[in-house]
């Protein structure tokens, strides 16, 4: 099962140095049945995208909760066995617990399929994010347009042989 682990570039920093995603338990984003319900394609493509798109929205809570971090979005895309990634039930279409999924143990790093990462170019936009976030939690218009303007910005892919080099 694919999963994505929403990360910032430190923690990314602290994966590549002691070879794992961890400890867990770990928060992870993945196509569940509430993911497939909410967005309505049976496209797994679209479907992992979304998933994607929910873990980057994760990073961004992130960045927000860490002030000292740099100001783009990190992504990992992991391969874990299937019923390692489970989702809780009870959650319910909560737009901020979509495709969410928990892993019990640490993931190795040599699990990983991918890395995905703001270009520099989306830097304050995603910075005005990371400020506006909690404003856009309490229901502010003008913060919440400002969260969205981040999800503007794709991430880049990079292999897994690319990390030390993003995290210098």
């Amino acid at each position: 099962m694919r999963v994505y682990v929403p990360l910032t570039l430190s923690g990314l920093a602290e994966a590549y140095k002691a070879g794992e995603l961890g400890p867990g338990p770990l928060t992870a984003y993945a196509v569940t049945p509430a993911l497939r319900e909410w967005y309505v394609s049976d496209d797994i493509e679209e479907l992992e995208y979304a998933a994607l798109s929910r873990a980057a929205a994760g990073s961004l809570r992130l960045l927000a909760g860490d002030p000292e971090a740099a100001r783009r979005r990190v992504v990992v895309a992991v391969d874990v066995p299937d019923g390692a990634a489970v989702a809780d039930p009870g959650q319910g279409l909560g737009a901020a617990s979509l495709g969410e999924v928990r892993i019990a143990s640490a993931v190795p790093l040599a699990k990983a399929a991918s890395v995905h990462v703001d270009a520099d170019e989306a830097h304050a936009d995603v910075s005005a994010a990371a400020d506006a976030l909690g404003a856009a939690d309490h229901g502010d218009d003008d913060a919440q347009f400002i969260v969205d303007g981040a999800e503007d910005h794709e991430l880049l892919w990079f292999g897994v042989q690319e990390i030390a080099g993003l995290i210098d």
